[in-house]
């Protein structure tokens, strides 16, 4: 079952395809930052060989572009194990990012709100390819909640944050990444199939998307998608926590009102 997750989450490779189409695609530049977003927030260390399988990339090709990526500063090797970390120079690229997110900063303080109200765990994600990742997080100081912060990546797929980008996502874009989170040759494909569709189709009678143990057993979430325009990135804001703690009840009669304030409040016009 972990193997067949993984390869299901690992980022798609987007140099086949598109180099075909598009004369002016730079296949190896595309290979060298599929290595870097195959790194995950809980990974201490990767090798060639884990690093080729999560971008699906012979180990040989993979050794060329780590070694570049080291010697430009965007990896870090271990000499005694021969094993990569993200380097210096990616916390560049995304502190750079983080900090041209508007919406993120001008979110904090109404999502600590949110979460304390609520003893839940409160987070704001951006997507990227089939994953959604953090780029803020608040928890409650008096529960039990996530160890997720800042970084992590969940799935697109069946967690109520992905539902929800999903949700709000033009029809064409929508279309598009369905097909392919399609998984034909996975036995629980169909049934996961059924889930995110009626998420999406609950979306447009309760205003936000739900995962109630769809991604982990344990987890119960709802989330709202927000559409800033302007160029911004499209976000989702989700509140949840441990099953044991927060029932579906809960979530949609207590904290759902509460986070459709939120995300009315952050951008009127623009929230899903």
């Amino acid at each position: 079952m972990g193997s067949t997750a993984s390869r299901r989450q690992a980022p798609r490779r987007a140099g086949a395809d598109d180099a075909k189409a598009d004369r002016h695609f730079v296949t190896a530049l595309a290979r060298g930052l599929d290595v870097l977003a195959c790194f995950r927030s809980r990974d201490r260390a990767l090798g060639n060989h884990d690093i080729a399988e999560r971008c699906g990339l012979p180990k040989s090709t993979v050794s060329r572009l780590t070694h570049t990526l080291t010697r430009l500063g965007y990896l870090e090797a271990d000499a005694d194990t021969g094993r990569y970390r993200l380097g210096s120079a990616t916390l560049a690229l995304g502190s750079s990012m983080l900090a041209r997110m508007e919406l993120r900063q001008l979110a904090r303080p109404l999502m600590q709100e949110l979460a304390d109200a609520t003893g839940t765990m409160v987070s704001l994600g951006v997507r990227d390819r089939l994953s959604m990742i953090y780029v803020e997080n608040c928890r409650s100081a008096s529960a039990l909640t996530l160890s997720l912060d800042v970084g992590s990546r969940i799935p697109l797929g069946t967690t109520a944050m992905g539902r929800a980008w999903l949700a709000v996502a033009p029809q064409r874009e929508r279309d598009l990444l369905l097909e392919q989170l399609a998984a034909p040759d996975d036995p629980g494909w169909p049934a996961q199939r059924a889930a995110l569709q009626a998420a999406l189709r609950e979306y447009r009678s309760l205003g936000c998307a739900c995962s109630f143990g769809d991604w982990q057993p344990d987890v119960h979430a709802i989330a709202v998608g927000i559409d800033p325009g302007g160029g911004a990135p499209r976000m989702a804001l989700n509140c949840g926590g441990p099953a044991f703690l927060l029932s579906p009840r809960f979530l949609l009669e207590q904290a759902r009102p509460r986070l459709l304030e939120l995300a009315s409040r952050l951008h009127p016009a623009g929230a899903g």
